[in-house]
């Protein structure tokens, strides 16, 4: 499993889900804490305000679920998929994924600060208006993604490939343009300016 930030460990779990078929539930209002799911169906689940604490997933599948200002924090996310899945105004703060799927993810607001994405394939996903500060994205791939109005403030981006990544409105302070990959990527003109000046360059009238 890769590594949380500062080697922080998963948290413990008191009881099990497994195998479950949770195929289009309504998650509306319930609440986990301290729960493993193992290969637990959730496609096409959808609810409001779910709040799950220090859970750990594996082998879940969310594919295709939409989540609404619900909460998953401190979470561990193992080898689940995430196909189409939709996450609007969520509390993700902590949390770690490892060796997941992310084809088609859409997130949309809410705050992923100090998520653990480490070596993600975020090329077909898109995050829009997130909070991300200080997140994991240590080689993560997100050629041609959407990482608009994001705020990327003290995140982790050494090796991080983001050719052709729509990045407007989003902070790009943290980005090292000798360690970050960023031919081809879509910038704001106040972007190029920080960018230009983590080169070294002396940007002036």
């Amino acid at each position: 499993m890769a590594d949380r930030k500062h080697a922080r460990p998963a948290a413990p779990t008191d009881t099990t889900v497994s195998s479950a078929d949770w195929d289009s539930r309504d998650l509306t209002g319930e609440q986990h804490e301290r729960v493993l799911f193992v290969d637990v169906d959730m496609t096409e689940a959808s609810g409001v305000g779910a709040v799950f604490t220090d859970c750990t997933f594996r082998g879940v599948r969310f594919n295709a679920s939409t989540h609404t200002d619900s909460a998953f924090v401190n979470c561990t996310f193992v080898r689940c998929g995430f196909f189409d899945a939709t996450f609007s105004g969520c509390k993700l703060v902590g949390s770690m994924f490892d060796g997941c799927t992310y084809d088609l993810l859409k997130v949309k607001g809410g705050d992923w600060s100090f998520v653990g994405l480490p070596g993600a394939d975020l090329r077909r996903a898109s995050f829009e208006d997130v909070r991300m500060r200080e997140a994991d994205l240590t080689g993560a791939r997100c050629a041609g993604a959407t990482i608009r109005g994001v705020d990327l403030s003290g995140a982790w981006l050494h090796k991080a490939d983001l050719t052709r990544c729509d990045l407007r409105g989003s902070d790009v302070s943290a980005i090292d343009p000798y360690t970050v990959e960023l031919k081809q990527a879509v910038i704001d003109p106040y972007q190029a300016v920080v960018i230009a000046a983590a080169m070294g360059l002396d940007v002036r009238d």
